[in-house]
């Protein structure tokens, strides 16, 4: 089963929305901790689930448990405290706590989707985390990036 990734950042709206409308996706899973004080306007969670409609005929979703805590994202991205090694063992660890295996089923990804955040790349990017945590508990994702 296809998964996909996208960040927004470094992208036009009309970059964005022609992606995700041309890999056919129908549901957009919002993985950010704040989805609402982004500098993009287009990735507003209003904005972006009023687009996604009338753009791409696709579902807007955001699920916080998926996202990092505040203080674990500051100390990667505002403190430089973190490296992304530490970054990246303490959210995986974080997931693993959280059960997201548990709460998500892969039937939930029966119908194209993708998981969004703000990083362009998904090298250092939370989302790609996320799908090979469940790609290790699950089994069978074909994770793509766009």
């Amino acid at each position: 089963m296809e998964i996909y990734t996208i960040g927004f950042t470094k992208r036009s709206a009309r970059d964005f929305f022609e992606t995700i409308k041309s890999h056919g996706i129908r549901r957009l899973l919002d993985v950010r901790l704040n989805n609402s004080s982004q500098l993009a306007g287009f990735s507003k969670k209003d904005d972006l689930e009023y687009f996604l409609r009338r753009i791409c005929d696709a579902a807007y979703l955001h699920d916080p448990a998926l996202a990092p805590t505040p203080d674990l994202l500051n100390s990667y991205k505002k403190t430089k405290s973190s490296t992304w090694e530490e970054y990246a063992s303490a959210f995986l660890g974080l997931m693993a706590a959280r059960k997201i295996e548990e709460q998500l089923h892969p039937t939930d990804f029966h119908e194209p989707t993708v998981l969004l955040c703000s990083e362009f790349k998904p090298q250092h990017c939370h989302r790609r985390l996320v799908l090979e945590y469940l790609q290790s508990k699950w089994g069978g994702l074909e994770i793509r990036h766009l």
